[in-house]
């Protein structure tokens, strides 16, 4: 069974950086794609990063584009999203999943992950 470990979340005033990692066990990492999503106070999850199981292939949600960057390191089984020019309207928590049929390019529909992280707090101050 795949398990996913968020990490790197806090609080953060606008303008400033997080950097978030998930740490993967219990699988092929190097076989999965990888996505971030996150979840904001009464509202629905929504997709923020992906990347391909090679990382040849990245996408992003158009608010976070220019600010974000997913990056991951299959030898560390780690993946990382770079936030930087952070908003109060990034606040949410965020969570990590795993997509172990992926496609070519990642999925941004949450329907495509399979395996999730438990989510970490990310909290930006205006």
């Amino acid at each position: 069974q795949v398990q996913l470990v968020e990490s790197g979340g806090g609080l953060v005033q606008a303008g400033g950086s997080l950097r978030l990692s998930c740490t993967a066990s219990g699988g092929t990492f190097s076989h999965y794609a990888m996505g971030w999503f996150r979840q904001a106070p009464g509202k629905e999850r929504e997709f923020v990063a992906g990347i391909s199981w090679s990382g040849s292939s990245t996408a992003y949600a158009d608010s976070v584009k220019g600010r974000f960057s997913i990056a991951r390191d299959n030898a560390k089984s780690t993946v990382y999203l770079q936030m930087s020019s952070l908003k109060p309207e990034d606040t949410g928590v965020y969570y990590c999943a795993a997509d172990s049929l992926p496609g070519v390019v990642p999925a941004k529909d949450s329907r495509g992950y399979d395996h999730w992280g438990q989510g970490i707090q990310v909290t930006v101050s205006s």
